[in-house]
């Protein structure tokens, strides 16, 4: 199954949910501390965009931080349990689009970011969410996108295979399933984008990338986007 389906189809809205319920407890860390460090980049008055936003989870965090968070997903099931979370939040929109695919004007977000290694497993052209994501942002606007780092790989395996158990995902193949990659037998595939991956990837749009490591767990790609 094509992974933007995958998450369209058979994990959104309350079974996403179900996901981080289960998380290990380094799982847990991780999803925390990717939240604050795309916190650590936000200011007060800014417009902010989150690429596949779910059911809202990053978004309420963010939320706190900033003028407007918006929010895209291509799963009408999540951003419609989106609006139950993040009741009680109201400087928030959320909109069903494929964030390679965007209809918002360019220019328009002082932030544009993409956690959890959505540049992976949303199933798109990458070179098409990068151009998008940078068509959107104002200049001297900041882009993040994340990865996984190599270091937390037996952690985010344990994660896979506790979704497997309960029915979230597909049965783990375990000889395909190596090196960054997770591999369950009904089609679905989680890889991951490096840093030497994303420094390629934004500078074929002429863009500087620094990459981080944070927690030993997640690889952030960090980009200013220069007139």
């Amino acid at each position: 199954m094509h992974k933007g389906a995958y998450y369209k189809e058979k994990l959104s809205a309350d079974k996403l949910l179900r996901c981080y319920e289960i998380a290990p407890r380094r799982i847990k860390q991780y999803l925390d501390v990717e939240i604050q460090f795309v916190i650590s980049n936000l200011h007060v008055r800014d417009m902010v965009l989150e690429l596949g936003c779910g059911y809202g989870r990053v978004m309420k965090a963010v939320s706190r931080f900033v003028s407007r968070i918006v929010g895209n997903d291509v799963s009408r099931e999540s951003l419609e349990f989106a609006r139950s979370h993040m009741e009680g939040c109201r400087n928030y929109d959320v909109f069903l689009m494929d964030a390679s695919q965007m209809s918002f004007r360019s220019c328009v977000f002082d932030v544009v970011f993409c956690v959890q290694n959505g540049i992976s497993a949303f199933g798109v052209n990458k070179k098409r969410l990068i151009a998008e994501s940078v068509r959107v942002t104002k200049n001297n606007g900041v882009i993040l996108f994340s990865s996984y780092s190599s270091k937390i790989w037996e952690a985010r395996l344990e994660w896979f295979r506790k979704q497997s158990l309960f029915g979230l995902v597909g049965e783990i193949d375990e000889e395909k399933t190596c090196d960054g990659t997770i591999v369950c037998k009904d089609g679905f595939r989680a890889t991951t984008v490096s840093s030497d991956q994303f420094v390629e990837l934004f500078g074929e749009f002429g863009l500087n990338a620094s990459v981080i490591e944070v927690d030993e767990s997640s690889v952030f790609c960090k980009v200013i986007k220069k007139k």
